[in-house]
């Protein structure tokens, strides 16, 4: 079987221009999304550590 690199790049073309490729305005909206998403979760996971922090000085009785 013979491998031809030019029909594997006129393919590869070929299905790029099947791919329907998200907007200008979409991908702005979804970058924004995970950003905010990411700050959503910073904040939580901070959160949540500070209160076991609390939480387990409390029950080993350790003084900082």
């Amino acid at each position: 079987m013979a491998f031809s690199p030019f029909k594997f790049l006129q393919e590869v073309r070929d299905e790029t221009n099947k791919v329907t490729w998200p907007t200008r305005r979409e991908t702005m909206i979804t970058t924004i999304m995970v950003f905010i998403m990411v700050a959503v979760s910073s904040v939580f996971f901070f959160l949540a550590d500070q209160i076991i922090r609390v939480l387990v000085t409390l029950i080993l009785g350790i003084k900082t």
